[in-house]
């Protein structure tokens, strides 16, 4: 019996098509709890998690993410939702997509479109536009650099500041 075999490289790449990065680890419903020398810092929940491996690994949250971040009390200060996160594991940043909003124990609102946390200087920026709304004024601008939890924020290229009046300061009878 006798067989033959050719070795035809194209045909081979045609068959096996693109190869495709799968993700190590997906979980559904998860929620992630980071704490420091026992105190809660904060909680993640988000309904798909995916970690992928590689010279830079990351755990993808592709259907969004909710990130609740506690003081020393475990009183929560700020919260951030997206619909998509990406959080970048060696270099410690996460990146909040698509629809970001954070709001502070003040009820002070961030919107914007991409939000950088870095973990490891407990801080918040973006380059993109920014809307934040305070109890008496709606500020707009292009970037923001604030801590982690919003509490101090500095807003870059001011576009606008629309100060909101309360019907209680009405004086009309």
């Amino acid at each position: 019996m006798l067989f033959s075999c050719e070795n035809n490289k194209e045909l081979v790449k045609d068959l096996a098509g693109e190869k495709k990065v799968l993700p190590v680890e997906s979980a559904s419903d998860i929620e992630i709890i980071y704490s420091d020398g026992g105190v809660v810092r904060m909680k993640l929940n988000a309904p798909v998690l995916e970690r992928y491996l590689g010279n830079e690994p990351y755990i993808e949250f592709s259907q969004g993410v909710q990130v609740l971040f506690y003081d020393s009390l475990k009183q929560p200060e700020s919260k951030l939702t997206s619909k998509y996160a990406i959080n970048h594991e060696f270099k410690k940043i996460m990146e909040a997509k698509r629809d970001v909003v954070v709001i502070n124990e003040k009820g002070e609102v961030l919107n914007t479109e991409h939000l950088i946390w870095d973990q490891q200087k407990e801080t918040i920026h973006t380059n993109e536009f920014v809307k934040i709304t305070t109890a008496d004024e709606i500020i707009m601008g292009e970037g923001m650099e604030a801590d982690q939890h919003f509490t101090r924020y500095k807003i870059k290229n001011i576009t606008g500041t629309i100060n909101i009046k309360n019907d209680e300061d009405n004086t009309n009878p």
